[in-house]
């Protein structure tokens, strides 16, 4: 262990030097998200956003999250992380609709675990003797963040005061010369120092710098012999389904502190060092999260935009056409779209937009029922869809609340602000009433988006300006996208490159349209004897509703170059949003009829078995047969 520390102190002396300039890491404009309350996102995903808002926000049972704050017996379980969770997810939602009743739920809420607070400061359900243990310091940080999400909407004071005094409270139980934060709670103390986020919000909130000074604790904690090793590892380029030993080879419980594969709570932990990033500006804080998602993106995340196994890393996407348990948990699938978001503010970098569009199209609409009343805990990519357990004897379990959060995340990810810029990330329907161009918000710009995308390529952008200004449009030119056309008011671009932003600046005027055509051809891709097909960003997946044969047979699909012709079919049902056919020759039987190709049809992934009906399956990855007169495989 001690070989893990002194690389990490190298590292810290020498990295700013030989990899960073931290001068133009300072100097990196940043994207800035819009006020979510102008922008209204239309077609498809617009209503699948609302959807979400009314029937599973709206609809919760407030009172149900506040009950275990007042019954402070709990030694192990997680209850009161749900509160948290649903407050953010209620909060991002009313910043969208500016909902009065919605507004009336969180002030319940507010109230409710306020009331809750210990004159010590303390807010959980943890009995006195097992405080530190388990999930409490977690679930304090769901309940620091929740209170900070309010207070950034409203300003109460007695709200940040009242998170104060938690943390308050938690410096006289963890820190130097106290409890050691990584040895408390599970996953080589990740969940515990996850914290490490509503911590530096205090500080920026607050100026105290008794929560920096924490923040650094935690992050000074990560890298001793009992800690993760959050920073050093991802600098040595340990990828993160090895950052520590597998469970069972040391003969421990797969869901305990000896597990430090963790998705979700190792990526919360690195929102944290994000956040912190943003204070100090130390590069190495930066450089180990990126370093991180792009271990990520090339070993976890599968097609369908997300990853994971039993809630784990696992090099899941070398796997991903095999049938696996509990794969792509919902909590995974939300916060790996906020660290996304977060990393394309800092760095502008199109990878992390990109991540978060196939993701959203994917793996996050496939987690919520057609009545958007629940949301899936897991969305493997076969099989059928079903609702989580419900969890430490309540009625909701960590999906259900935290899943509306990356719904509600997807206005502030549709169009954000740079420098004298404008960055569009997100196709679809849509219009931006207002768009500051400067801090004192005389330069307004309206934006107008109209388009069926992703079911053709075709976007529509129109602008409206008080008075012709200058100023840069960017466009997400997605890096699957290989043919694509960007015109202004008819004029064609010269060069349109994919897996960048498209940077058009000119002088702008009201009744300036630019059409933007991506290439949302059919793709075949493949993989260990197996083939899947997408239509832009979306994965497409065979359903038994279609009863068009045996979804698990082999097929052989024809493409060219990769690519297929994809027809659009007549929809089954309103629950279903896209259907193709795409010609396939079945099965093993090359004699007769059976050589001959037949239409099969294929809905969006997400659409798959959504109406989560234990007779329906779907199915992703197809096994191709195999044809041995032709030269594809490699004998022995």
């Amino acid at each position: 262990m001690k070989k893990y520390v002194f690389f990490f102190l190298l590292i810290v002396s020498f990295f700013p030097k030989c990899i960073y300039s931290q001068n133009a890491i300072i100097q990196q404009p940043l994207l800035k998200v819009l006020d979510p309350s102008v922008i209204q996102i239309g077609g498809h995903l617009g209503e699948r956003i609302d959807a979400c808002i009314e029937h599973r926000v709206k609809e919760q049972d407030v009172h149900h999250l506040i009950e275990p704050f007042y019954n402070k017996t709990e030694t192990h379980l997680w209850q009161s992380e749900f509160w948290g969770k649903w407050m953010l997810g209620a909060v991002l939602s009313y910043r969208y609709k500016n909902d009065p009743v919605l507004m009336d739920s969180i002030k319940v809420g507010i109230r409710g675990l306020l009331e809750s607070q210990l004159p010590n400061g303390y807010i959980g359900n943890y009995a006195v003797d097992a405080q530190l243990k388990s999930w409490d310091i977690w679930g304090r940080k769901y309940s620091m963040l929740g209170l900070l999400s309010y207070y950034d909407l409203t300003g109460d004071k007695d709200v940040l005061k009242a998170c104060c005094r938690m943390a308050d409270h938690l410096f006289t139980q963890v820190g130097e010369g106290k409890v050691d934060i990584v040895t408390t709670g599970n996953y080589w103390g990740m969940a515990s120092s996850s914290i490490l986020e509503p911590m530096v919000f205090l500080y920026q909130r607050t100026g105290e710098t008794k929560y920096l000074d924490f923040a650094k604790y935690i992050v000074k904690q990560w890298e001793t012999e009992k800690g993760p090793k959050l920073i050093s590892k991802a600098e040595a380029g340990v990828p993160v389904a090895a950052r520590s030993p597998h469970p069972a080879s040391i003969n421990k419980p797969w869901f305990g502190p000896d597990n430090g594969q963790k998705a979700y709570e190792m990526m919360s932990c690195y929102e944290g060092l994000v956040e912190l990033y943003k204070i100090t500006r130390e590069p190495i804080y930066l450089s180990a999260v990126e370093k991180t998602v792009k271990n990520i993106i090339e070993n976890e995340i599968n097609i369908a935009g997300s990853g994971s196994a039993f809630e784990c890393w696992y090099f899941g996407k070398a796997f991903q056409t095999m049938p696996t348990y509990h794969t792509m948990e919902t909590c995974v699938i939300m916060t790996w779209m906020k660290l996304c978001q977060t990393l394309l503010c800092l760095t502008q970098n199109p990878i992390y937009a990109d991540q978060i569009e196939t993701t959203t199209y994917n793996a996050l609409l496939a987690s919520m029922r057609a009545d958007a009343g629940q949301i899936a805990k897991y969305s493997p990519l076969e099989g059928l869809r079903h609702p989580g357990e419900e969890q430490c004897g309540m009625h909701i379990n960590c999906c259900n609340a935290n899943g509306p959060r990356a719904f509600a995340l997807l206005p502030e990810y549709a169009v954000m602000t740079g420098e004298n810029s404008i960055f569009i990330n997100l196709y679809s329907n849509l219009e931006v009433k207002s768009i500051s161009l400067d801090q004192k918000g005389k330069r307004k710009v309206k934006l107008i988006q109209q388009t069926n995308y992703p079911v053709n390529g075709q976007v529509l952008i129109k602008l409206e300006v008080d008075k012709p200004e200058s100023f840069t449009l960017a466009l997400r030119i997605p890096a699957w996208s290989q043919k694509n056309e960007v015109k202004v008011n008819d004029v064609p671009l010269e060069i349109v490159e994919a897996g960048t932003y498209c940077k058009i600046n000119r002088l702008w005027k009201t009744g300036d349209v630019i059409t933007l055509s991506l290439d949302v051809r059919g793709r075949v891709v493949k993989q260990d004897n197996h083939f899947a097909i997408l239509k832009g960003p979306v994965v497409l997946a065979r359903d038994t509703r279609f009863a068009d044969g045996f979804i698990d047979e082999s097929a052989k699909v024809d493409s060219k170059d990769g690519y297929i012709e994809l027809n659009q079919s007549a929809n089954y049902s309103s629950d279903i949003w896209m259907v193709f056919t795409v010609p396939l020759v079945l099965g093993t039987d090359l004699e007769g009829e059976a050589k001959k190709s037949v239409l099969v049809k294929f809905c969006d992934f997400a659409s798959a078995g959504n109406t989560w009906d234990k007779n329906i399956r779907y199915r992703v990855w197809l096994q191709e047969t195999l044809n041995v007169m032709k030269n594809e495989y490699k004998p022995y």
